[in-house]
């Protein structure tokens, strides 16, 4: 069973909450993070981008910077831009993207269904990152922003969800860099909140689809906190991190493309000859063109996009990896042909998501930056539930979700 529970949020008012929120702290640099907010005092960056408070070049990681955060949270609860809620709540928060919403519960998840796996990942996390983000929790004794989980789509659920989102939201905008909408409304219903807390405990597993490094650390920090308290109970709120849970059938995966610096010596004949040995190679011309199907990819090389179709036997339908169009083409082209062994580490490839479309690999390979691009099929949500279901590890940079969640709508303390 997966256990969670409602909490006292820590939010803006309505009328502040568009100049509060902000993208997550990892989808972009500390100038991009420092122009956005501008002169806006109230900005979040100011907590979760606090070098933006420091001179230019100052290191995100320097200790002053994480005590800065803890200052300006501080700063932001007594000037009464953000307010904690004096009940346990539920929130749900929607998001439309290209007309399409999506609706999540915003939940506090349990740290012990984080440990023993039934908060279920796909991703491998590196310890500097979870670190990064456990001192960031650590000082400011809170989750100022949310995970995103993924639930097993719930009929209950969907009507309860339903039912509040014909209702006013408390909050209702358009955020300003993606153009993309934004609605939360609050659960303050003693049935309604017993309801989704039952409905929840009748999953057997909750997934992490997007901020593997965000869990690790919230739920590190709660189970380090437990450890650290000699009248540990269990119930304490320590014990529960923020998390946004959606409906998988709801999600959008986008691909989650890459390009390279250069062909490992090879020429532009070579490489497509090489490549005719475990893929069907068609030239498609000039146009943009985009892989219609599992199994095919799209190559942008010297001016032209070519559709390469993974020949029978290169893969394993019966391998929840070794089915993956990110594990077919990370075996058989970057490392088999390119030489690109580690996903992580190599300096000689790069990856966009999807969201910036197939003229942002044209453009990268155009300008000379780098010699080719490669564009995959996405990966879908089953894929990703049944990797998690077998415990298996998804290979790097597979999945790319959009939109994403926006900082600063509501804040876990953990006391």
């Amino acid at each position: 069973m997966a256990i969670v529970k409602p909490f006292k949020g820590i939010r803006p008012p309505k009328q502040y909450v568009e100049q509060v929120e902000s993208r997550p702290y990892d989808v972009l640099e500390s100038e991009e993070a420092r122009a956005e907010a501008g002169n806006n005092e109230k900005s979040l960056y100011h907590i979760i981008k606090p070098e933006i408070d420091f001179p230019e070049g100052t290191s995100e990681y320097d200790p002053r910077v994480y005590e800065k955060a803890a200052e300006n949270f501080q700063m932001f609860q007594d000037k009464g831009w953000l307010v904690q809620d004096e009940k346990d709540h539920y929130y749900i928060y929607a998001q439309t993207m290209n007309g399409k919403t999506q609706y999540g519960l915003v939940v506090g998840a349990y740290v012990d269904d984080y440990m023993t796996g039934k908060i279920k990942k796909h991703e491998l996390t590196r310890r500097d990152k979870e670190e990064d983000r456990m001192k960031h929790v650590r000082v400011n004794n809170a989750n100022i922003e949310p995970v995103f989980f993924a639930y097993p789509d719930n009929e209950v659920l969907d009507k309860l969800i339903m039912r509040y989102a014909s209702t006013e939201p408390e909050y209702d905008f358009i955020a300003p860099v993606d153009g993309f909408g934004h609605k939360f409304w609050v659960v303050a219903d003693d049935n309604d909140i017993a309801l989704i807390t039952e409905e929840f405990a009748k999953m057997p597993s909750l997934y992490i689809a997007d901020g593997h490094h965000r869990s690790a650390a919230a739920a590190l920090v709660g189970a380090e906190k437990a450890k650290l308290n000699p009248n540990h109970r269990g119930d304490e709120e320590y014990n529960y991190f923020m998390a946004v849970c959606f409906q998988a059938s709801q999600l959008t995966i986008l691909d989650y493309n890459r390009v390279v610096k250069d062909l490992n010596g090879l020429s532009s004949e070579e490489f497509l000859a090489r490549l005719s040995e475990n893929f069907i190679v068609e030239d498609k011309g000039t146009e943009l063109y985009k892989p219609a199907e599992i199994h095919e990819f799209s190559l942008y090389l010297d001016n032209h996009w070519y559709s390469l179709k993974a020949k029978e036997g290169t893969y394993d339908n019966s391998d929840p990896i070794g089915v993956l169009d990110v594990d077919i083409s990370s075996r058989l082209i970057l490392d088999e042909i390119l030489d690109i062994k580690d996903l992580r580490s190599s300096k000689r490839i790069d990856f966009v998501g999807g969201l910036r479309g197939l003229s942002e690999l044209k453009r990268r390979v155009d300008s000379g930056e780098m010699r080719a691009a490669l564009a995959l099929y996405p990966v879908s949500m089953k894929q990703i539930m049944d990797i998690a279901d077998s415990g298996k590890i998804m290979p790097p940079k597979a999945t790319w979700f959009e939109p994403k969640l926006r900082s600063g709508l509501v804040i876990h303390k953990l006391d």
